[in-house]
């Protein structure tokens, strides 16, 4: 099969440091390839010098005449005077992509709760990432580059999302650290590490118990590396065997690796242990009420944790999950009811948002502020330097100037600070962001002797169920739901929940019109109603342009843009319903 792209000896380095060192690769027609590394190893690198953004030291980059290729960048490129259906339809007009089920779906999946008619400006990060993604996946394309498209996506666009890639004729190479998403859509795994590119068959998993054939084979020396990719490899095993069916290779040497290793985590002793040291009573939620705007999050809604309780939380975007986090951490008071916290609680809360860091301070003396030796649930001691290397701080970076660290370097900083302050309840609002896998397992592997209360947002489904015990989900009805069955119950209410509701709009429409035949009582009640959301859709009309008005002379307040994005994405899913009521409403004095 002909290559669509293909590399030669390709070098790339920055500075004195070599990130691709004489690297041969291609990438077939149809081909889905998942690229992972550590932040920082040439994984973007790559995908530049492969699209020809960047040209290569050494080496030769070429590709087949007349490729279309489709490149979702980390940033965008979408234009802040163009309305959202200027930038992802383009000249498309509304009877052409509805009638288009593939681009309905792309639209309606992807851009629910943004108005095509909102302009560009003023959309939050996500809201940008989302429309960018959209319109790439509307065009034709050849290949496919995806760096990261998972941020920004909910659990349930996430399996939109890898569904729709699994369908599409289109080669793939998606850079991720969404462990799930590559088991579910690529086909070949590539590692980006040390200036070289290890290319291993299949998705994570395999990826998982290959590497742990080539460390045995090759007697690795990494012993805390190595050690590492066993306890990965031991879960994937014992979990769901979706997992482990896809590998193409023999796997009985790999399991030879795990005889022996225990259960990532000894839940009953981990529950001792937070007994003791929490007390019986940690949060208790009773008939909460909670409101943000006009909305309703929670409605006389009740829920209890206790210690060494580890559970998950979804729910689409904009549900209230961080809304719900900050409710548990008290920095969201409820309209109504009360959050209990026990006596003995230490919480600590990661937010989405970065903490403001003295930009002079430097790495280890700000963690050995805080800690220098830390005692893990084990009763071993470690020293704040081993902490930071094993979150990859190491050489140069332990000194580093805390204003010189990427975002993804901020990140885990910020982690470990908090887990220094010894909590024994934590709240983590999507950890995952900005995280490499290599990052990720070190922190599953600390969490697995962490012996506290843990609650996570997420919409890494891999994270969640590889560091909780139960999951949780918000499904609009006020409540917390608990769903036995994990994240595949949830998709599976959610995409109920959506049949139904649509079925339920024909159904009304006929029910109305049968109303206005019966006579003129059902004609004056609609035309009621229609007087009535008129008023309702010209207050919110004002209100749009107050808010827009708002966002144009505000540009450089960052801050103050999100929350006027915020507001007025709220606005604009209401007004979306009320002009659906009036629809309806003007069939029943149609009919």
């Amino acid at each position: 099969m002909a290559n669509l792209i293909n590399l030669e000896k390709v070098s790339k380095a920055y500075g004195i440091r070599p990130l691709l060192s004489e690297v041969s690769l291609g990438i077939s027609v149809g081909e889905r390839i998942g690229i992972v590394g550590r932040n920082g190893d040439g994984k973007t690198t790559l995908l530049e010098v492969m699209t020809g953004l960047e040209e290569p030291d050494a080496g030769r980059v070429s590709m087949n005449r007349g490729v279309e290729i489709g490149y979702l960048h980390q940033g965008d490129e979408l234009v802040d005077t163009h309305s959202v259906r200027e930038a992802v339809l383009g000249g498309r007009a509304d009877h052409e992509w509805l009638a288009d089920s593939t681009m309905r779906g792309v639209v309606t999946e992807l851009l629910a709760g943004v108005s095509l008619d909102r302009p560009v400006l003023g959309l939050s990060g996500g809201e940008r990432r989302r429309c960018s993604l959209a319109a790439l996946l509307l065009g034709e394309h050849d290949l496919i580059i995806l760096d990261e498209p998972t941020n920004h996506l909910d659990v349930e666009a996430v399996a939109w999302l890898a569904g729709h890639l699994v369908t599409r004729s289109s080669a793939l190479v998606v850079v991720t650290h969404d462990r799930w998403f590559l088991d579910e859509v690529c086909q070949t795994t590539w590692e980006v590490h040390d200036g070289v590119v290890d290319s291993y068959e299949g998705g994570y998993a395999s990826f998982v118990l290959a590497k742990a054939e080539r460390q045995r084979q090759a007697g690795a020396s990494e012993q805390r590396r190595q050690q590492l990719v066993k306890k990965e490899l031991a879960w994937l095993r014992r979990g769901a065997p979706a997992r482990t069916a896809k590998p193409k290779f023999r796997i009985e040497a790999a399991n030879q690796l795990i005889e022996d290793v225990p259960p990532p985590r000894d839940r009953m002793e981990l529950q001792r242990f937070a007994a003791q040291r929490l007390g019986k009573d940690v949060i208790d939620v009773e008939h909460v009420d909670l409101h943000r705007g006009e909305r309703q999050l929670l409605d006389d809604a009740t829920w209890r944790l206790g210690p060494g309780d580890r559970v998950g939380i979804v729910g689409v975007n904009g549900a209230g999950k961080t809304s719900v986090l900050s409710l548990i951490a008290g920095t969201l008071q409820p309209t109504k009811g009360r959050v209990k916290h026990g006596r003995t609680i230490a919480m600590e809360h990661l937010t989405q948002a970065l903490d403001d860091v003295d930009p002079n301070g430097r790495v280890l003396p700000t963690i050995e502020a805080i800690a220098r030796v830390t005692r893990t649930a084990t009763g071993s001691d470690i020293t704040a330097t081993s902490m930071l290397e094993r979150f990859g701080f190491t050489g140069d970076k332990l000194t580093a100037r805390l204003g010189d660290l990427s975002g993804g370097e901020r990140r885990r900083f910020q982690l470990l600070k908090l887990l220094l302050n010894e909590p024994n309840v934590l709240l983590l609002d999507e950890p995952t962001n900005d995280l490499d896998i290599d990052t990720l397992n070190v922190l599953e592997d600390f969490l697995d002797g962490w012996p506290g209360t843990l609650i996570v947002v997420s919409h890494d489904r891999y994270f969640l169920e590889r560091v909780t015990d139960s999951v949780w989900a918000l499904l609009g009805d006020g409540q917390i739901s608990m769903l036995p069955r994990g994240v595949d119950e949830y998709l599976e209410r959610r995409a109920a929940g959506l049949a139904t509701s649509a079925s339920a709009a024909p159904a009304a429409s006929t029910s109305g019109s049968g109303k206005a035949k019966a006579g003129s009582a059902g004609e004056r009640d609609a035309r009621k109603a229609l007087a009535r959301l008129e008023k309702q859709i010209a207050r919110i009309d004002i209100r749009e342009k107050a808010l827009n008005e708002q966002l144009a002379a505000n540009l450089t307040d960052i801050d103050l843009l999100a929350d006027l994005g915020k507001q007025l994405s709220v606005l604009q899913g209401e007004k979306e319903t009320l002009e659906l009521e009036w629809l309806e409403a003007s069939e029943v004095l149609e009919g």
